[in-house]
């Protein structure tokens, strides 16, 4: 099914074309077969990606998997049990030896046994509280990670969505200048046939019809190209997309404010000051491996046939304490120790660098917001000159005042002005998402989109003091 694009059109409102042109543009809808009677707005295209997109649900998968380490680490408190059981077969011959002889003969015996022996660590120099934390604080950054990937997710899916918006509109603007520029060339080719024009103005109109008709097929690829990043990024291919209203309420109302939130909310800069807490817990760790560590081993079993006697057994039971002390491990602990305290100093430059480019990225979409509106303002002024030139050339044009290359400029002229509006409108919206993605706050709770939200603490309490068990909460 070869896929078809429509455009609603509307009438022209007094004194009001630039803006309608603008909103009709970006009110293009993309259809494959029957149109839906219910355009999808930019909420329900989020929610979807919000669910479906795989870098979303990978990210998601990587904080389960971190949520492991928690009772991987609080495997140190708990004691390991093992059981043993031998059994064999002994034959014993005796046999004499010298004059006036000794007893002989031959006993068999089947020596065997069973026991259990558990092992408990009673200190270990904090290593174990210590990878707890560890692991707590790995959970967190996940988490972080997990946000700034939605963040990122939602982000794109904004921006592919309006990308389709736009680039249907601009499609369907070329396109109506394919149109006007052919009946601008018949009405030159007649015009030539009476003598009013030479064949320079009927070259003139072909070659600006042939134009138009290239960028037209380039338009029409990069809408292709839109809608290919918006199924990857949402799932669905687009289908009466609505225009979408540049956002206002959820921004910062300062530029200072506006890093200062960035600052403390930021997924990208928390998730680096979990990973500062990660790298200093793994210092303490490396350490404890030069502390004595204390232990108790507790074992029990029976035997039988002891000593080569048959029908005997007997049960031993046993309780060890042992205190290891480290004295000299080739240097390797050593080595370890000061290689993760660069590794901490590595990671508090990390953070550094983060704040650094999450700080630019504000910087960067706050001055992109507030030139939004003069931009298109002047867009707007633009296409409303834009098109009063174009009406005066023609009508001079009639008369002999004007030619028709001046007319064909004063066309595309506002062709430009119109697709340059469009573009402003595209990036008005994408602008305000990027602010508040760019200060940490882009999420579907603050943009109001309702949804059950993915809670990654219901799999940490699940599994945080699971014991024992190969299936995962999910029944994998």
């Amino acid at each position: 099914m070869q896929r078809r694009f429509e455009c609603v059109q509307r009438r022209k409102p007094a004194g009001g074309l630039p803006v309608l042109l603008a909103l009709a543009a970006l009110a293009c809808m993309t259809i494959g077969g029957a149109n839906d009677a219910r355009s999808e707005t930019i909420a329900d295209a989020l929610r979807k990606a919000y669910f479906n997109n795989p870098d979303i649900n990978q990210q998601r998968a990587a904080v389960r998997a971190s949520d492991e380490n928690i009772p991987k680490t609080r495997a140190g408190y708990l004691p390991t049990i093992t059981a043993e059981a031998d059994a064999g077969l002994q034959d014993f011959d005796l046999q004499s030896s010298g004059r006036g002889g000794g007893p002989t003969g031959n006993v068999s015996t089947r020596p065997r046994g069973a026991g259990v022996t558990v092992n408990q660590n009673l200190w270990n120099g904090n290593r174990t509280i210590n990878g707890v934390r560890q692991a707590e604080s790995g959970v967190m950054a996940a988490r972080e990670q997990l946000r700034f990937t939605e963040q990122n997710v939602l982000l794109d899916g904004v921006t592919h969505y309006m990308d389709v918006l736009r680039d249907t509109a601009i499609l369907s603007l070329d396109r109506n200048n394919v149109d006007v520029l052919t009946e601008q060339l018949r009405q030159t080719n007649d015009r030539f046939t009476v003598g009013e024009v030479t064949r320079t103005d009927v070259a003139q109109a072909q070659a600006s019809l042939a134009g138009a008709q290239a960028v037209a097929l380039s338009a029409q690829s990069n809408l292709q190209t839109s809608i290919a990043n918006y199924r990857q990024t949402i799932g669905e291919e687009p289908k009466n997309l609505a225009p979408v209203m540049p956002l206002s309420r959820p921004l910062p109302k300062s530029l200072p404010a506006a890093i200062s939130i960035a600052y403390v909310e930021h997924p990208g800069i928390t998730a680096a000051l979990h990973g500062v807490d990660v790298a200093a817990l793994n210092v303490k760790i490396n350490e404890g491996a030069l502390y004595p560590t204390l232990g108790l081993t507790g074992n029990v079993a029976q035997r039988y046939d002891l000593n080569n006697v048959p029908g005997t057994r007997g049960v031993t039971a046993s309780v060890v304490g042992q205190l290891t002390i480290p004295i000299y491990e080739g240097g390797a602990v050593y080595a370890g120790t000061r290689q993760a305290k660069e590794q901490l100093g590595q990671q508090e430059l990390q953070v550094d660098l983060q704040r650094n480019r999450v700080r630019a990225a504000v910087v960067s979409a706050w001055g992109a917001t507030q030139a939004s509106t003069g931009v298109i303002r002047s867009s707007r002024a633009q296409v409303a000159a834009a098109e009063v030139a174009l009406a005066g050339v023609r009508e001079e044009a009639k008369v002999g005042q004007r030619t028709t290359l001046d007319v064909l400029n004063a066309q595309q002229t506002l062709l430009n002005a119109r697709v340059q509006l469009v573009s402003a409108e595209h990036d008005q919206v994408v602008n305000t998402y990027s602010l508040l993605s760019s200060v940490g706050r882009l999420s579907t709770a603050n943009l109001g989109i309702a949804l059950a939200q993915y809670d990654p603490k219901v799999h940490f309490d699940q599994v945080k003091n699971k014991w024992f068990g190969l299936r995962t909460p999910d029944g994998r």
